[in-house]
């Protein structure tokens, strides 16, 4: 990313304008909250190193994980729609976030089309993670939901220009287990299932993906990890 927390296709005094409105943060540590649950809605926020775990609490108090952010990911969308967040946003290492705040987005955008542009399409790539989330866990195999989620990480880093193939995922097992609705085990064992077919070779949070093909082979199968 450059300079800017939403890097746009602008003139010099456009990209002034914008770059006026956003406030970087001082680095947040983990577990340190960005917004919670109920807050008024304010602002979205951009990424520019580090990672957010987003999640709600269940009609029966546990916690269900909606969402990770990454680098030049924009987050805090939730808020939109009923003027407060409905989600919690959480750090989940060390990381450096900026702050848009929304109204003041808008009002620009009204000035500058591309900007309203750029805004609408990141709703919908908001409104699309949703929908594949719920596709995800909507009856795939649980090798399905994690190749999923290992290629969806993949392909976000690539975007940015970061590499493809080396992952480091700074969520645990439990939380990545959460976000799928399967158990700590089956996560543990499905990666142990792609490491020994020499699909990922795995260290802890570091993943490296050896076989790119074979992972996205894995959603077309149906298979049960032996």
């Amino acid at each position: 990313m450059n300079s800017l927390c939403l890097p746009l296709g602008l003139d010099a005094d456009n990209l002034y304008k914008l770059d006026e409105l956003i406030d970087r943060k001082k680095p947040l540590q983990p577990r340190e909250g960005v917004f919670f649950s109920g807050d008024p809605f304010t602002s979205i926020y951009a990424v520019r190193s580090g990672s957010i775990k987003s999640f709600c609490i269940d009609s029966d108090g546990r916690e269900q994980v909606t969402g990770f952010y990454f680098p030049g990911e924009v987050f805090g969308w939730d808020g939109l729609a009923d003027e407060q967040y409905q989600n919690t946003a959480v750090v989940l290492e060390t990381t450096s976030l900026c702050e848009i705040p929304y109204q003041q987005l808008d009002d620009l955008g009204t000035s500058i089309p591309s900007i309203k542009k750029y805004v609408m399409k990141l709703i919908s790539r908001e409104i699309n993670a949703d929908q594949r989330l719920i596709a995800l866990l909507a009856g795939n195999s649980a090798q399905q939901k994690l190749a999923s989620l290992l290629l969806s990480i993949s392909d976000r880093l690539a975007q940015q220009g970061l590499s493809s193939t080396r992952l480091w995922l700074p969520m645990s097992r439990g939380e990545i287990s959460n976000y799928l609705g399967l158990t700590v085990e089956t996560v543990s064992r499905v990666l142990g299932h792609f490491q020994r077919n020499k699909i990922l070779a795995v260290n802890k949070k570091d993943i490296d993906i050896l076989d790119m093909r074979a992972l996205r082979d894995v959603m077309h199968s149906t298979e049960e990890v032996e």
